[in-house]
């Protein structure tokens, strides 16, 4: 008993501030939530905020790999993109409801990260990024040749169909909800595999990968698992971008998508749970609210990266963070 009073002793504040945390966090995430859900009933385009939404949550997936795990992915259009297109041709072609389209959108993109991953992970640094890039590269003109993508045309009129076969998702009001419901679950399932065991590891290896094999951790097999999660949940935002936005187009494979969604995670805060879709929105907003300013948009958003890279280092979030001292 004596021996064991120090450990609980010494345990107790890290339990106290994992708490202290975690109920940071739902407090956080309630805000959020119902500010989304209010939104449409004060004048903001109920469009713009669902391709935020999948915007936010790709960038999450992303930030998943990268500030989680350390591992810069050049390719993640790949996963956003080909889940697109099967998930636009699921409900078109096949005749599948929404949510089998959407998981089977998913299930591509995990096979897509399966195998792009065994390959890419023998590799570390600048090395893992231009794999992941030509592999993206790869598949990006295989859907140019492609005839089921429709090449430049795209797949176009996409049906919603009835969510679940009941929920009527032509009703844009319906289609909003289901689009939040489906970010908001995959934003708690990334904070919670951050702040799983697993995720624990992750960021260990993030940390000193050599320490982490030193301790017996199979550093490979825990990155692919991270790889596959990251690129699953890319996988769910491109489907269901398909879905609501009725049409998969060469612009969600293509390389720019990729340099996109770094460009969210950085500025919004590398590393940070809310950072990917603060990030997101201000990038989506940017395109949205500026689109009459035509290519002085990405004009703008370099020099954000730049201002964000010299000045702001840890990114929108990661800066209040650091001033709040508290994790976001």
């Amino acid at each position: 008993m004596a021996t064991g009073l120090p450990k609980t002793v010494a345990a107790a504040p890290e339990a106290m501030a994992a708490s202290a945390e975690g109920r940071r966090f739902l407090v956080a995430t309630a805000l959020m939530a119902a500010a989304f859900a209010v939104a449409p009933h004060v004048g903001v385009y109920p469009v713009f905020l669902m391709k935020a939404f999948c915007f936010a949550l790709f960038a999450c997936a992303f930030n998943l790999l990268l500030g989680y795990v350390g591992l810069l992915s050049f390719g993640h259009a790949l996963y956003f993109g080909w889940a697109s297109y099967v998930s636009a041709y699921a409900a078109k072609v096949w005749g599948f409801n929404p949510e089998f389209a959407i998981l089977a959108g998913a299930a591509t993109a995990a096979v897509l990260g399966l195998v792009a991953g065994s390959l890419a992970i023998r590799r570390q640094g600048i090395y893992f990024a231009m794999i992941t890039l030509a592999l993206a590269q790869m598949m990006y003109f295989f859907a140019v040749q492609a005839p089921f993508t429709g090449g430049e045309d795209g797949i176009q009129a996409v049906p919603r169909g009835h969510l679940f076969g009941i929920v009527n998702l032509a009703d844009p009001i319906n289609m909003y909800i289901t689009v939040l419901t489906i970010f908001l679950a995959g934003f708690l399932l990334i904070y919670r595999i951050i702040n799983s065991p697993f995720g624990e590891v992750l960021k260990a290896i993030r940390e000193n990968e050599p320490r982490a094999v030193s301790l017996g951790y199979k550093t490979d097999r825990y990155k692919l698992i991270a790889f596959v999660l990251s690129t699953t949940l890319a996988g769910v935002a491109g489907a269901t971008k398909a879905i609501a936005f009725q049409i998969a187009s060469l612009t969600d494979v293509h390389w720019t998508m990729s340099g996109e969604v770094v460009l969210m995670t950085l500025v919004g805060g590398l590393g940070t749970i809310f950072g990917p879709v603060v990030g997101a929105f201000v990038i989506i907003s940017m395109q949205n609210y500026l689109n009459a300013l035509d290519q002085w948009v990405t004009v703008i958003q370099g020099a954000i990266f730049i201002a964000c890279v010299l000045l702001f280092r840890r990114g929108i979030v990661g800066e209040i963070a650091r001033v709040l001292r508290i994790k976001l």
